[in-house]
């Protein structure tokens, strides 16, 4: 009788979870995370691959939708304790263009792309009428540093042109002003 081989898994350095949220144009959420839908929780390669191929397209979701991505144990949320001290990179990009944008996002971070240690907290894809927002969650706003190669590496893996601008906001901000995406610092801040 033949057996079959077990099939080998490649582990992520981290375990992260897929969220989902949606909302209809002029529904306020009053408690934002228990809004969010988990999708799944995934440690391997092949874990994400299972999930991810399942998962509809960006462009496919109605407006006013987020995908997060975000480590395992940490709340999509800015007040978590790994977020509170944090903030996050924003790319406004053009209808159309969010699914390539998000798949490579998504790869270069649990592919562990980033090469700051465990700043990355997460990402989000907000799809809205007019244009869709990507960002990415750290966990130290204070260090400049370690802000402009996340910036860079965002850049590079997302093959932005040169002309993007990039906003960078503090999670503290966010929840002075109750905004995600508005009162954000151009990247010439850093």
């Amino acid at each position: 009788m033949n057996q079959m081989q077990p099939q080998s898994c490649h582990a992520l350095r981290y375990g992260w979870v897929f969220w989902f949220m949606h909302r209809s144009p002029g529904e306020k959420i009053t408690n934002y995370e228990a809004a969010m839908k988990k999708i799944a929780t995934f440690n391997t390669v092949e874990e994400f691959w299972a999930v991810y191929s399942h998962l509809r397209r960006p462009s496919d979701l109605p407006n006013i939708s987020d995908y997060h991505l975000f480590k395992q144990g940490v709340r999509p949320v800015w007040e978590d304790q790994v977020n509170i001290n944090g903030g996050k990179w924003i790319v406004r990009v053009k209808k159309g263009l969010a699914s390539r944008y998000w798949e490579s996002l998504v790869l270069a971070i649990i592919g562990d792309q980033f090469d700051v240690n465990d700043e990355i907290c997460g990402a989000v894809l907000s799809i809205r009428g007019s244009e869709d927002i990507i960002s990415v969650w750290n966990k130290t706003s204070s260090n400049a540093k370690i802000n402009l190669k996340i910036r860079d590496t965002i850049k590079k893996h997302l093959s932005l042109p040169s002309e993007t601008t990039m906003e960078y906001k503090t999670h503290n901000d966010a929840l002075r002003d109750n905004s995600s995406f508005r009162n954000t610092d151009n990247e010439v801040y850093f």
